[in-house]
């Protein structure tokens, strides 16, 4: 269907440059993640832009959604869509390329906001295309001051030409349409150039991967303000058609977007994203951190210091074993300091964001005093850090050992540290959603694709993530997983489901028994309300204590335990057999006793099995069987 061109930058062309940026994405992501040779061959640049996009949508959205709710059909402005698009690009930010991505674009917000014509009452016009010009030209340089060490041929080149060639084509009466396209082609004459800047990618015949996908992201601002697809960019390179440093290559892609050779088919030295990584907690380093040993990635070895170039070019030595990425509260003078503290660990070192909130991605051989660097700096949160193993067909040529694939396995969404390292232990690959911060699709495949499983039953643990685990499931069926979606809504829904699982079984009849199982539970929460709001038992307001019983708000209450008493009496008044409580960290350290003693005195045969949930967000889960 062809898109109804936006004329100026308002909120309304954010919202639809980041729903066609994340389609686009979508659309060219496996090919993005075969070309990724540089600067770590672990296929999963393609995967981690998308879901650095899917995240700037899902906020941009938000804003729309919560406007609406507030101020009618107005909508929200210019600026409050452009800085969520940047605010959520950051928090959800994947991989070197999504955090250079981020920063991108949380440059070009800054521009955005202030671009318009100022009226006297304080309101702003859309910006147009001398507005989009200069946050064109702000994005590439940002992102080149949040890289400790640029390097050419990478994203970043790419970058600066889109500006380079805005800056050319925009006169005094340049329209957005006439600059995003002129940005577009100066993005696209750069990629086909970066194999002959950077001798990696020359080697493997491709462009670089996340110039690749920021190509994309351009293509969809054409397509905003034109109404017009571009056409379709190059992937891999042909052979002998590169002049180093002239910027000419002649490259063939695929109808179906696919990277291959002149006659279309898959190039067989572009291997996927491992499949064999594995999810542990370290709980030494204090915040939740996430882990994975990804044993058929490519060590890192020598190369010129940048955009995580230390890893991908040819080199005698072996690069740092650890890629960490965090989020950070902290003031800028301390961030000054991470960087150098960090820049003396590591290399590839990338950090974006400002106004308190920062994204740190590092390649170090310490992951340990990465850490300790940012729990110096603030409060690092989202831990993530990725162990580079040995052998990857990229770089060494051989082929990597193939690990057999488990027959079923179970995927679930956990809402804190302590009922993922419960799910964990029961052999639950888990995904943690934050409060506040609920994982995207793609976050969820990434999931199904780490259980390494022919079978996989999957476990939202939260109503408002049907519509996203409905779309993971789909996309992993894509790839011949069979996927079973239990719509559980409480992780005491999946505790019950898991607790029944048996991988032993035929698969349809252990999804029958695990959705029976979590059907049975009755859920509930205790939790405080941050606002005044109509709810089905009254008014509450800011500060009450609210009991919700299988998502609806039933008690309102000024104490915790007395409310959690209340909701606790009006579910076993239904009868039950088995009470869980799981305890969130700002829960009251008494109320686990109370509510058994409660249990035991009023509900003869009833048992209750208590865990502690950590920073799940309420302050009591409740499930009764």
């Amino acid at each position: 269907m062809a898109q109804v061109p936006q004329t100026f930058f308002d909120a309304l062309a954010v919202r639809t440059w980041c729903g066609l940026a994340l389609e686009t994405l979508g659309r060219a992501r496996e090919e993005i993640d075969a070309i990724n040779v540089y600067p770590v061959a672990d296929g999963d640049t393609g995967t981690n832009l998308y879901l650095t996009v899917e995240s700037a949508v899902a906020a941009v959205e938000a804003v729309f959604a919560g406007h609406a709710a507030r101020s009618g059909p107005e909508g929200p402005t210019l600026a409050d869509a452009a800085r969520a698009m940047a605010h959520g690009a950051l928090i959800g930010a994947r991989g070197n390329s999504g955090t250079i991505l981020a920063q991108l674009l949380r440059g070009m917000s800054q521009v955005l906001a202030d671009a318009g014509t100022a009226h006297a009452d304080g309101e702003r016009e859309p910006a147009d295309g001398q507005g989009l010009r200069l946050a064109l030209r702000h994005a590439a340089d940002s992102a080149r001051q949040a890289v400790a060490h640029p390097v050419e041929g990478t994203v970043l080149t790419v970058a600066s030409a889109a500006a380079d060639a805005a800056d050319a084509a925009c006169g005094a009466e340049g329209d957005c349409g006439t600059v995003a396209r002129a940005a577009y082609e100066g993005a696209r004459a750069a990629l086909a150039a970066t194999p002959g800047q950077l001798p990696v990618l020359e080697r493997a015949g491709v462009v670089d991967a996340g110039g690749r996908g920021l190509v994309a992201v351009l293509g969809a601002l054409v397509e905003t303000f034109t109404g017009e697809r571009p056409r379709a960019v190059a992937a891999t390179v042909t052979a002998g058609a590169l002049r180093v440093g002239a910027g000419a290559a002649s490259a063939v892609v695929s109808e179906a977007g696919v990277p291959g050779q002149a006659d279309g088919s898959a190039s067989s030295v572009l291997a996927g994203p491992a499949e064999d990584s594995k999810d542990w907690y370290a709980d030494s380093w204090g915040p939740h951190a996430r882990v994975e040993a990804a044993e058929g990635l490519a060590p890192a070895v020598g190369a010129p210091r940048g955009e995580c170039a230390d890893s991908a070019a040819a080199g005698d030595r072996d690069g740092p074993a650890f890629e960490v990425i965090y989020l950070l509260e902290a003031e800028d003078a301390a961030v000054a300091r991470l960087r150098e503290r960090l820049d003396e660990l590591g290399d590839s070192l990338v950090v974006v964001g400002g106004d308190g909130l920062w994204n740190v991605h590092v390649h170090v051989d310490d992951a340990g005093a990465a850490v300790e660097a940012g729990i110096e700096a603030g409060r690092p949160y989202r831990i993530r850090v990725t162990h580079f193993g040995a052998g990857d067909v990229h770089t060494t040529g051989a082929e990597r050992p193939a690990r057999e694939r488990a027959q079923r396995a179970v995927v679930a969404v956990v809402p804190g540290e302590g009922l993922a390292g419960l799910y964990t232990e029961a052999g639950a690959t888990t995904v943690l959603a934050r409060p506040g911060e609920p994982p995207a699709s793609g976050e969820l495949v990434q999931a199904v694709r780490r259980a390494h499983a022919r079978e996989v039953v999957l476990l939202p643990n939260d109503a408002e993530l049907r519509h996203t685990a409905a779309a993971a499931a789909e996309q992993a069926r894509t790839e011949g997983i069979r996927v079973a979606l239990i719509p559980t809504r409480s992780a005491v829904q999946g505790i019950a489901a898991l607790a029944v699982h048996e991988p032993e079984r035929r698969f349809d009849e252990d999804v029958v028994s695990m959705t029976s199982a979590a059907g049975a539970t009755r859920y509930a929460e205790v939790t405080v309300a941050e606002r005044q709001a109509w709810t089905m038992a009254g008014i509450c307001q800011a500060g009450d204590v609210l009991g919700l019983i299988d998502g609806d708000v039933a008690v309102i209450g000024s104490d915790v335990t007395a409310t959690a008493e209340t909701v606790l009496d009006r579910m076993l008044a239904a009868g039950g057999e088995m009470v869980t409580l799981v305890l969130g960290d700002e829960a009251p350290g008494t109320i686990a006793e109370h509510l058994e003693g409660r249990v035991r005195e009023g509900y003869l045969a009833v048992d209750t099995v208590v865990y502690r949930g950590g920073r799940q967000g309420a302050l009591l889960l409740i499930g009764v069987e």
